[in-house]
């Protein structure tokens, strides 16, 4: 493996922008005769030509960047720092009046599947919103809706989210609630004042993703108005769990703050809310532990999926859309593109999950992030924090990560480092020691 002293910059699998050894899925589609547009975050090539546009996206509006104000881009956490923003190849500035970053988001997606319409293509459209990343950026409608909703405070919502996902089919009846994280104070011990504070900023974060699901509700609609609905696949997933970042009281990234949830502010929810967003597991975005990379996809395709409303627990992973979008659209993957070879196809098609069938599991699966590690195997997974050691789970009977088995399962153990350790070299993965 890359010795950490290497420059992460200068290490081809850390370059922050996609590579030529690779394929988007809407260059694909697109060489399949479909219509290809995107509205939303890119955030993996900030200059040309790694851009939408560059990548196989016919139309695209939205922001090149990671994080923005969401009012206004022109205002940053860090005074000098450029947001990029575009249309199609065109650099855009956003207005600072009556703009709300989701709304633009929604309007331009509608508007690029109001453009499929009009053509004899099918099409395929990808939506990355930001919410509710922050900063805390809501509309004050929106979060008058949530104001006094989170004064019950994380320790009882934490045991009412569990109580509810169980019921729900969401998790196994042996699944255990995590402890609440130990840096995060009881809720009962807090001040009134802070009690408030803590209250308005997840209401904030709960009217971002409020304002997200009338978005998607209204692409939902144009499908409608448009006769699709019945034969189009919608996939629906979060990148990551809950954001710990600013602390157990959030992060105010700007000394001068303005009323939370205006363009005066630049906010985050912090780690205890986070702890809530995560329930029942364990640890956050960042970690590639259950809390950090265990999300839902959902999925509606009423042409395709015969069971509505049902529930899966078949493990799946990002690399599977690709190779789902592949089947269902009766495309192809490339062995080589504009001259160059690509990599392998990684992923497992999802339409026989969506059939009802067990499909082929992954042999397994791995993770690499900001230093911290993970690989899956069936039910069992190994996992680190950046520089500690291994541990060992059994997810079957531990979906919570709880019951450290890395003494009682030597083999196992042994066997997926030993897997574990051959694709990071593949890979070109940094090693950190361990402390």
């Amino acid at each position: 493996m890359v010795n950490p002293s290497k420059s992460v910059a200068k290490n081809p699998a850390y370059q922050g922008y996609l590579n030529n050894e690779s394929v988007t899925i809407a260059e694909v589609l697109k060489e399949a005769g479909y219509y290809t547009a995107m509205a939303g975050k890119w955030h993996v090539g900030e200059e040309r030509p790694h851009w939408p546009v560059d990548r196989g996206f016919d139309n695209y509006y939205g922001l090149i960047s990671g994080a923005m104000n969401y009012w206004d881009i022109s205002r940053t956490k860090r005074p000098g720092i450029t947001r990029h923003f575009a249309i199609d190849s065109t650099e855009h500035r956003p207005p600072n009046e009556d703009f709300y970053l989701t709304d633009a988001i929604t309007e331009n997606a509608v508007e690029y599947l109001q453009k499929a319409g009009g053509k004899k293509n099918p099409f395929f459209l990808y939506v990355a919103y930001t919410a509710p990343h922050w900063p805390l950026h809501a509309w004050p409608e929106d979060i008058a809706k949530y104001r006094g909703e989170y004064m019950a405070g994380w320790d009882s919502l934490r045991q009412a989210r569990m109580d509810r996902m169980i019921k729900m089919r969401l998790l196994e009846d042996n699944a255990r609630l995590s402890p609440r994280d130990e840096e995060v104070e009881s809720w009962e011990s807090l001040s009134d004042a802070q009690k408030e504070e803590m209250d308005l900023f997840m209401a904030i974060y709960a009217a971002q993703i409020d304002r997200m699901d009338q978005g998607i509700g209204q692409i939902l609609d144009q499908l409608d108005a448009m006769g699709k609905t019945e034969n189009t696949l919608v996939l629906f997933l979060s990148d990551n769990g809950g954001c710990h970042e600013g602390g157990i009281w959030g992060q105010r990234f700007w000394a001068d703050q303005g009323v939370p949830g205006t363009a005066d502010s630049y906010l985050s929810y912090g780690k205890s809310w986070a702890n809530l967003s995560n329930t029942p597991f364990r640890e956050y975005k960042h970690w590639v532990h259950e809390g950090g990379i265990k999300t839902p996809l959902i999925a509606r395709w009423p042409a395709g999926i015969p069971d509505k409303g049902g529930l899966t627990p078949q493990v799946g992973h990002i690399t599977d859309v690709m190779a789902t979008c592949i089947e269902v659209a009766g495309a192809e993957y490339p062995e080589t593109f504009n001259n160059k070879e690509i990599k392998p196809l990684r992923g497992k098609s999802l339409v026989l999950v969506f059939d009802g069938i067990i499909r082929d599991q992954h042999q397994i699966i791995f993770w690499e992030h900001l230093g911290n590690r993970a690989a899956r195997q069936n039910n069992w997974k190994i996992v680190d924090k950046k520089g500690k050691p291994w541990e060992l789970y059994d997810l079957e009977n531990d979906p919570t990560e709880l019951n450290n088995l890395v003494n009682d399962s030597s083999e196992i153990f042994k066997g997926m480092i030993a897997k574990y350790d051959n694709w990071a070299e593949k890979a070109n993965v940094i090693r950190y020691p361990v402390k």
